[in-house]
Protein backbone atom coordinates (compact mmCIF):
# COMPACT_ATOMS: atom_id res chain seq x y z
CA UNK A 1 0.00 0.00 0.00
CA UNK A 2 1.60 3.88 -1.05
CA UNK A 3 0.34 6.72 0.70
CA UNK A 4 0.57 9.82 -1.26
CA UNK A 5 0.76 13.64 0.96
CA UNK A 6 1.90 16.74 0.50
CA UNK A 7 2.95 16.99 4.58
CA UNK A 8 2.90 14.35 7.54
CA UNK A 9 1.24 15.28 10.73
CA UNK A 10 2.49 13.24 13.84
CA UNK A 11 1.31 12.96 17.03
CA UNK A 12 3.70 12.58 19.74
CA UNK A 13 3.26 10.56 22.78
CA UNK A 14 2.35 7.09 21.82
CA UNK A 15 3.35 8.09 17.95
CA UNK A 16 7.09 9.34 17.81
CA UNK A 17 7.92 8.92 21.74
CA UNK A 18 6.85 6.51 24.29
CA UNK A 19 6.13 8.85 27.85
CA UNK A 20 3.58 5.60 29.29
CA UNK A 21 5.69 5.12 32.41
CA UNK A 22 5.94 9.18 33.07
CA UNK A 23 2.19 9.86 32.16
CA UNK A 24 1.38 6.88 35.01
CA UNK A 25 3.78 8.33 37.62
CA UNK A 26 2.79 11.86 37.58
CA UNK A 27 -0.96 11.35 36.86
CA UNK A 28 -0.95 9.17 39.92
CA UNK A 29 0.94 11.68 42.36
CA UNK A 30 -1.28 14.44 40.71
CA UNK A 31 -4.76 12.31 41.34
CA UNK A 32 -3.41 11.63 44.98
CA UNK A 33 -2.64 15.40 45.42
CA UNK A 34 -5.97 16.60 44.54
CA UNK A 35 -7.87 13.94 46.58
CA UNK A 36 -9.30 11.83 43.46
CA UNK A 37 -9.98 8.29 44.02
CA UNK A 38 -9.05 5.26 42.15
CA UNK A 39 -12.03 4.70 40.99
CA UNK A 40 -13.12 8.53 39.84
CA UNK A 41 -10.17 8.68 37.82
CA UNK A 42 -10.10 5.19 36.11
CA UNK A 43 -13.33 6.58 34.57
CA UNK A 44 -11.71 9.23 32.52
CA UNK A 45 -9.67 8.77 29.76
CA UNK A 46 -6.70 10.04 29.23
CA UNK A 47 -4.52 9.61 26.37
CA UNK A 48 -4.82 11.77 23.47
CA UNK A 49 -6.58 14.75 25.40
CA UNK A 50 -5.76 18.00 26.99
CA UNK A 51 -4.96 17.99 30.22
CA UNK A 52 -6.99 20.55 30.94
CA UNK A 53 -9.93 18.69 29.61
CA UNK A 54 -9.07 15.53 31.90
CA UNK A 55 -8.84 18.29 35.26
CA UNK A 56 -12.16 20.20 34.07
CA UNK A 57 -13.56 16.27 34.16
CA UNK A 58 -12.47 15.65 37.45
CA UNK A 59 -12.11 18.90 39.56
CA UNK A 60 -14.25 21.64 40.06
CA UNK A 61 -13.57 24.77 37.73
CA UNK A 62 -12.05 27.14 39.74
CA UNK A 63 -9.27 24.36 40.67
CA UNK A 64 -8.54 23.40 37.10
CA UNK A 65 -5.96 26.17 36.00
CA UNK A 66 -3.95 25.57 39.26
CA UNK A 67 -4.23 21.42 38.87
CA UNK A 68 -3.36 21.58 34.82
CA UNK A 69 0.05 24.01 36.23
CA UNK A 70 0.36 21.37 38.43
CA UNK A 71 0.75 18.04 36.22
CA UNK A 72 2.34 19.52 33.56
CA UNK A 73 5.39 20.90 36.34
CA UNK A 74 5.58 17.29 37.33
CA UNK A 75 5.66 15.69 33.83
CA UNK A 76 8.47 18.22 32.82
CA UNK A 77 10.30 17.55 35.84
CA UNK A 78 9.94 14.24 35.14
CA UNK A 79 11.64 14.70 31.74
CA UNK A 80 15.10 13.58 32.85
CA UNK A 81 14.19 10.42 34.85
CA UNK A 82 14.13 8.44 31.87
CA UNK A 83 10.70 9.81 31.30
CA UNK A 84 10.91 9.51 27.50
CA UNK A 85 12.22 7.33 24.23
CA UNK A 86 11.85 7.20 20.97
CA UNK A 87 9.87 4.52 19.90
CA UNK A 88 10.83 2.86 17.17
CA UNK A 89 11.29 3.92 13.78
CA UNK A 90 10.87 7.31 14.57
CA UNK A 91 14.31 8.72 13.77
CA UNK A 92 14.41 6.87 10.71
CA UNK A 93 11.34 8.62 8.93
CA UNK A 94 11.63 11.74 10.38
CA UNK A 95 15.06 12.23 8.98
CA UNK A 96 13.96 10.90 5.59
CA UNK A 97 11.64 14.20 5.51
CA UNK A 98 12.11 17.92 4.66
CA UNK A 99 11.23 19.98 7.46
CA UNK A 100 8.55 21.91 5.90
CA UNK A 101 6.97 18.69 5.20
CA UNK A 102 5.90 17.29 8.71
CA UNK A 103 4.26 18.79 12.08
CA UNK A 104 3.61 17.56 15.32
CA UNK A 105 0.33 18.11 16.76
CA UNK A 106 0.06 17.17 20.25
CA UNK A 107 -2.65 16.78 23.20
CA UNK A 108 0.17 18.05 25.45
CA UNK A 109 1.27 21.86 26.38
CA UNK A 110 4.36 23.27 24.37
CA UNK A 111 6.05 23.79 27.30
CA UNK A 112 5.85 19.42 27.91
CA UNK A 113 6.05 19.03 24.27
CA UNK A 114 9.23 20.78 23.75
CA UNK A 115 11.01 19.11 26.87
CA UNK A 116 9.82 15.71 26.00
CA UNK A 117 10.54 15.90 22.29
CA UNK A 118 14.58 17.48 23.05
CA UNK A 119 15.24 14.96 25.38
CA UNK A 120 15.14 12.29 22.63
CA UNK A 121 17.03 15.46 19.77
CA UNK A 122 13.60 16.20 18.31
CA UNK A 123 13.13 19.82 17.21
CA UNK A 124 10.15 20.10 14.95
CA UNK A 125 10.19 23.15 12.41
CA UNK A 126 6.04 23.23 13.15
CA UNK A 127 4.80 22.73 16.50
CA UNK A 128 1.01 22.69 17.47
CA UNK A 129 0.30 21.91 21.43
CA UNK A 130 -2.93 22.18 23.73
CA UNK A 131 -1.66 26.22 24.23
CA UNK A 132 -2.43 26.89 20.42
CA UNK A 133 -6.05 25.80 20.23
CA UNK A 134 -9.12 26.49 21.46
CA UNK A 135 -10.87 22.42 21.20
CA UNK A 136 -8.72 19.45 21.42
CA UNK A 137 -8.67 15.99 19.84
CA UNK A 138 -10.89 14.48 19.02
CA UNK A 139 -11.70 17.84 17.60
CA UNK A 140 -10.11 18.86 14.45
CA UNK A 141 -9.02 21.93 15.24
CA UNK A 142 -5.30 21.33 15.77
CA UNK A 143 -4.74 18.85 12.57
CA UNK A 144 -6.68 21.91 10.61
CA UNK A 145 -4.34 24.69 12.13
CA UNK A 146 -1.24 22.30 11.59
CA UNK A 147 -1.99 21.60 7.77
CA UNK A 148 -2.90 25.68 7.78
CA UNK A 149 0.61 26.54 8.86
CA UNK A 150 2.37 24.32 6.64
CA UNK A 151 0.30 25.65 3.39
CA UNK A 152 -1.30 22.06 2.61
CA UNK A 153 -4.58 21.57 1.93
CA UNK A 154 -6.28 19.03 4.67
CA UNK A 155 -7.17 16.42 1.88
CA UNK A 156 -3.73 15.95 1.07
CA UNK A 157 -2.35 15.72 4.72
CA UNK A 158 -1.44 12.30 6.67
CA UNK A 159 -2.39 12.03 10.01
CA UNK A 160 -0.13 9.25 12.72
CA UNK A 161 -1.78 8.80 15.77
CA UNK A 162 -1.85 5.76 18.08
CA UNK A 163 -5.06 7.10 19.99
CA UNK A 164 -8.64 6.96 18.71
CA UNK A 165 -9.01 10.45 19.77
CA UNK A 166 -6.28 11.83 17.10
CA UNK A 167 -7.42 9.11 14.56
CA UNK A 168 -11.67 11.01 14.87
CA UNK A 169 -10.06 14.32 14.96
CA UNK A 170 -7.66 13.58 11.52
CA UNK A 171 -10.58 11.95 10.04
CA UNK A 172 -13.11 14.74 11.11
CA UNK A 173 -10.17 17.44 9.45
CA UNK A 174 -10.58 15.66 6.26
CA UNK A 175 -7.34 13.46 6.28
CA UNK A 176 -5.78 10.41 5.85
CA UNK A 177 -5.12 8.13 8.85
CA UNK A 178 -2.31 6.14 9.80
CA UNK A 179 -3.25 4.29 13.43
CA UNK A 180 0.23 2.89 15.44
CA UNK A 181 -0.52 0.04 17.83
CA UNK A 182 1.56 1.17 20.28
CA UNK A 183 -0.96 1.84 23.26
CA UNK A 184 -3.99 0.26 22.28
CA UNK A 185 -4.81 -2.83 20.45
CA UNK A 186 -5.17 -2.60 16.33
CA UNK A 187 -8.74 -3.80 16.41
CA UNK A 188 -9.82 -0.78 18.84
CA UNK A 189 -8.11 1.59 16.12
CA UNK A 190 -10.31 2.62 13.33
CA UNK A 191 -7.97 3.97 10.10
CA UNK A 192 -7.03 4.16 6.95
CA UNK A 193 -4.00 2.04 7.83
CA UNK A 194 -2.61 0.45 11.04
CA UNK A 195 1.00 -0.58 11.60
CA UNK A 196 2.59 -1.84 14.49
CA UNK A 197 4.77 1.63 15.00
CA UNK A 198 6.66 3.79 12.25
CA UNK A 199 9.34 0.98 11.74
CA UNK A 200 6.58 -0.82 9.38
CA UNK A 201 7.14 2.64 7.06
CA UNK A 202 9.16 4.33 4.59
CA UNK A 203 9.38 7.82 2.86
CA UNK A 204 10.02 8.61 -0.50
CA UNK A 205 10.18 12.65 -0.99
CA UNK A 206 9.23 13.33 -4.89
CA UNK A 207 8.45 16.96 -6.40
CA UNK A 208 5.19 16.10 -6.04
CA UNK A 209 5.40 15.23 -2.24
CA UNK A 210 5.79 12.28 0.05
CA UNK A 211 5.04 8.82 -0.83
CA UNK A 212 4.30 6.62 2.10
CA UNK A 213 4.94 2.88 1.88
CA UNK A 214 4.65 -0.12 3.96
CA UNK A 215 7.81 -1.75 4.09
CA UNK A 216 8.00 -5.95 3.35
Amino acid sequence: MKIHAQALLFDNDGTLVSSLDSVHRCWTRWAEEYGITADEFARVELHGRPAVEIAADLLPAHVVPEAVARVEQLEVEDVPNDGVHLLPGTRALLDALPADRWAVVTSATRRLAEARLAAVGILPKMLVAADDITRGKPDPEPYLLAARALGVDPARCVVFEDAPAGLTAGRAAGMTTVALATTHQAHELDADLVVDDLSALSALVTDGGVEISVRR
